[in-house]
C-alpha cells in the first residue's frame, strides 16, 4: 500500500479484491476497525456491480436471493437485481465480447466474503461473471470517485462505531448535577 499512499504509512486493507474486479478498497490503521469491516462475522454488507455473459431474469436471480449453495457451502440470502449499466470507466483491457450473446449489469449485496464468492454464484445460475466492480461497503462507497482517487475519512474508533445510539454515553459526556438558582 505505501506505493499507492506514500505520506501514509501504516495503512491496510480492511477486506481484499481479487486481481480482475475492480472498485472500492478500504483502507485503514486500526486493526479493530479492519476486522469490524472485513471480518464475515460482522455480516458488514457489500455491494458489487456485476457485468453477466447473458439476460437474466428475475426467475433466474431467484437462487440468488434465496441463498444458492456452492461447492464450499450454502450462501446466505443476497439481494439480487437488474440494473442499467452503472457511471464506470473504461476496463483496461476490455472484456471479451460475444456479438450473438448479449451482456447485462446485475447489483448484488452480500454479507459474506468467500473467495470469489459472487462469481462461482453468478456462474451458478448460469451467467458467468464479464466484469466485477465492489461499489459499497457498508455505507462507504465508490460514488463520486475517478479510478485511483482516494478520500481520507478519520473514524474515531471502531469501538464508538459499534456503539447502539441512545444507549451508552461517549466519553466525556458525563451529565453534571446543576443546582437549581434560588428564587
Amino acid at each position: 500500500m505505501k506505493d499507492y499512499l506514500p505520506n501514509h504509512p501504516g495503512f491496510y486493507p480492511a477486506g481484499r479484491l481479487d486481481f480482475d474486479s475492480e472498485g472500492l478498497m478500504l483502507l485503514t490503521d486500526d486493526g479493530e476497525l479492519q476486522h469490524q469491516i472485513s471480518h464475515p462475522s460482522q455480516k458488514q454488507p457489500k455491494t458489487y456491480w456485476v457485468q453477466v455473459e447473458g439476460a437474466p431474469s428475475t426467475h433466474d436471480l431467484s437462487p440468488l436471493k434465496a441463498g444458492i449453495t456452492l461447492k464450499d457451502g450454502p450462501c446466505k440470502p443476497a439481494k439480487a437485481r437488474v440494473i442499467a449499466e452503472p457511471p464506470i470507466w473504461p476496463r483496461t483491457p476490455p472484456i471479451r465480447e460475444r456479438k450473438d450473446i448479449p451482456d447485462t449489469w446485475l447489483e448484488i449485496t452480500i454479507s459474506e466474503g468467500r473467495n470469489r464468492q459472487v462469481r462461482r454464484m453468478t456462474a451458478a445460475v448460469g451467467f458467468p461473471t464479464l466484469r466485477l466492480i465492489r461499489a459499497k461497503i457498508g455505507h462507504w462507497s465508490i460514488d463520486g470517485l475517478a479510478p485511483g482517487e482516494h478520500v481520507m475519512q478519520t473514524i474515531h474508533s471502531a469501538k464508538a462505531a459499534r456503539r447502539p445510539t441512545g444507549k451508552s454515553k461517549r466519553p466525556g459526556s458525563r451529565r453534571k448535577h446543576i443546582p437549581k438558582r434560588p428564587r
